[in-house]
């Protein structure tokens, strides 16, 4: 089992910044790439970004430029920066591991406001 808890969510203005992070604890070794999406209300979840147990990452086109997904292998965290948020970023922001076996765990979210 692995467990994920996702924290740095909150309310912070057009234009502005957060740091959102993904904590994971328990068989991280089983652990293959770590996602990070969201799902704004009314909307389908969406994919924003991943990183791999190699260290590869790749991005949502619409993210691309804007945030950057990175990780802490000492501290089994993995880091969401968004910059220049807009009102369409409002969302509640996920994080995903995929584990070897095909197994998928998923945090329980934490919430964006961007306010305009």
């Amino acid at each position: 089992q692995v467990q994920l808890v996702e924290s740095g969510g909150g309310l912070v203005q057009a234009g502005g910044s957060l740091r959102l992070s993904c904590r994971a604890s328990g068989t991280i070794f089983r652990v293959n790439r770590m996602d990070w999406y969201r799902q704004a209300p009314g909307k389908e979840r969406e994919f924003l970004a991943g990183i791999t147990r190699g260290g590869s990452v790749n991005y949502a086109d619409f993210v691309k430029g804007r945030f950057t997904i990175s990780r802490d292998t000492a501290k089994n965290t993995v880091y969401l920066q968004m910059n220049s948020l807009t009102p369409d970023d409002t969302a509640v922001y996920s994080c995903n591991a995929n584990a070897l076996g095909g197994l998928e765990y998923w945090g329980k979210g934490t919430l964006v406001i961007v306010s305009s």
